[in-house]
This record gives structure tokens, C-alpha cells and sequence, in this order.
């Protein structure tokens, strides 16, 4: 198998799938949707009571939202995530599940209103690194005399278990198209390339040529209208299985290409223990 990038603009990734077949991309697909390492705020720790400001002035430790509306919309806040420095809690050697730097994120989070409590009002303790990705994300509206004083903590997960842990946002594939003309069945001055939507025909000295393959939508209208004017077999529009083209987004919490090479990484792994199950069965 091969794969070739087209365009990498992050958090956003086309690539291109070489010497393979629709098992192996749609286990890419669900390895990249519910298998990769994420950091997200997994436990949330409310102050109650008032709060007092060095000048005296009195907050209630209240806001218009249940606790549990805020601290799931705390999860769903994508936080960058260093695969090669954290472990999942659970199976942390250094602290044994206790929470340590190898396997936990702490936030603090200290606002009074009135105002709006954005994504960025998240203050790690530690590395200033670890700030949320997107410092815009509203979370709740605060009024007069309100306060929130939240300490969160983060640790890895993947999709499987929630969509918060869940780095990848978007992931599609398909065939690549293959469109072939045989211009000696068709008369290619008269015929109307503007039928293709997406504008992949064109005339070139008498003869019809395709200009973009891959941008192929698989819609048949160029088929359709050679067949309608009587220019049977004059286009062959089918897609290739062997290779695929892929889109993959995230969240910003880590890159794109990272989620691509992080999924292949546990593909391998997957792929490896099943051959030594097999052979071990033998």
C-alpha cells in the first residue's frame, strides 16, 4: 500500500490510498473515528458558596447552567494533545492511576460577570502550551453578581468511549475516478463538455479530454448524454478500488497528518497481534 499526499492545509488532509482495497480503507476510516488518543476534560471541580475579591465585593458561585451542562460542555473543548508524551491514566507507570504530568492536564477556570465564559478563560497549570485550541468556544453567560471558580482535569481517551476523546471530525473516501473516451465513437466538436458539473471536459483540438480525474463525482451525466446522441461506448465512467481517496479533518487538537500516521501506527500493531493469534492457532 501507498499513500500520496494531495493537499495538507490543517487541520484539513486529502490523500490518495495506493495498492489497496475497501477493507483496509474503511478500517483506516473507523480506526481514525474511534481509536485515536485524545486529551479532554474528564472530571470538573466546582467552588460553592461566595466568592470575595481582594477588594471586598462579594460573588454568588452560580450560573444560569446545571453543573453538568457546563462541565460536558468543558469536555467537548478540543485540547492539544502530544501522543508521544501522554499515557492513558489507567495503565500510567508513574503514578499508578494517581495522576501525574505523564497521564493529566489540570485547568483552572476564574471568572466574574457580567459576561461570557469562553473556551480561552481555561488556564492550564503548567505548560501555558496546553491552552485550549480555539480560545472562542462559548461555554456559559454569566450575570451580575455571578462567578464560576472550576479546577478540571484531563486525561487521554479515545472515541470509542465518547465523542469528546474523539480527534478526528470528518473522515470520507472514495474510488478514484477512472473516465475514459474514445473520441472515435463520438463526434468531439459537437459534443457539449459543459454537461460534466464539475467541469473535467474539454476540447482539445477536435477531440474531448478529461482535464481533472480525480474530480470526478461519479454522476454519469457525460455518459448519459454521449448514450442520448446516439454515441454508444464513446465514455467509460467507473471508479477504482485499488485507489482511494481520502479526506481526513480534526479538531485542532492534534494535525491531521499526526491522526494519519497515528492510526496507521495502531493498524500495524492490530494487524501484527492478529498474525501471531493465527499462527499460534496453527
Amino acid at each position: 500500500m501507498k499513500v500520496k499526499v494531495i493537499e495538507e492545509k490543517e487541520p484539513v488532509l486529502h490523500f490518495l490510498l495506493e495498492e489497496t482495497d475497501p477493507m483496509i480503507a474503511n478500517a483506516l476510516r473507523r480506526t481514525l473515528i474511534a481509536d485515536l488518543p485524545k486529551m479532554a476534560i474528564e472530571d470538573v471541580e466546582f467552588h460553592l458558596g461566595p466568592i470575595r475579591t481582594e477588594d471586598g465585593k462579594e460573588y454568588e458561585s452560580i450560573a444560569p447552567l446545571f453543573d453538568e451542562i457546563i462541565a460536558q460542555r468543558l469536555g467537548l473543548v478540543p485540547l492539544p494533545t502530544d501522543l508521544d508524551l501522554y499515557v492513558p491514566k489507567a495503565t500510567c507507570k508513574g503514578c499508578g492511576g494517581e495522576g501525574c504530568t505523564s497521564c493529566t492536564i489540570i485547568y483552572s477556570l476564574n471568572k466574574r460577570g457580567p459576561g461570557m465564559v469562553y473556551s480561552g478563560d481555561l488556564e492550564p497549570i503548567g505548560d501555558v502550551k496546553l491552552r485550549p485550541v480555539d480560545p472562542k468556544i462559548p461555554l456559559v453567560e454569566l450575570g451580575e453578581g455571578q462567578a464560576m471558580l472550576i479546577y478540571a482535569t484531563a486525561i487521554l481517551g479515545t472515541g470509542r468511549d465518547h465523542a469528546k476523546w474523539q480527534p478526528v471530525t470528518s473522515v470520507s473516501y472514495k474510488y478514484h475516478p477512472v473516465v475514459e473516451v474514445d473520441n472515435k465513437k463520438l463526434d468531439g466538436k459537437k459534443f457539449p463538455v459543459d454537461v460534466c458539473p464539475v467541469d473535467i471536459l474539454a476540447h482539445d483540438d477536435g477531440k474531448v479530454v478529461v482535464t481533472d480525474e480525480a474530480t470526478c463525482t461519479l454522476c454519469m451525466a457525460c455518459v448519459e448524454t454521449a448514450e442520448e446522441a446516439g454515441w454508444h461506448g464513446a465514455f467509460t465512467v467507473k471508479g477504482d478500488p485499488s485507489r482511494i481517496l481520502f479526506a481526513v479533518e480534526t479538531d485542532g487538537s492534534i494535525s491531521a497528518s499526526r491522526a494519519l500516521n497515528k492510526a496507521f501506527e495502531i493498524l500495524e500493531t492490530r494487524f501484527a497481534e492478529l498474525g501471531e493469534q493465527l499462527e499460534a492457532l496453527e
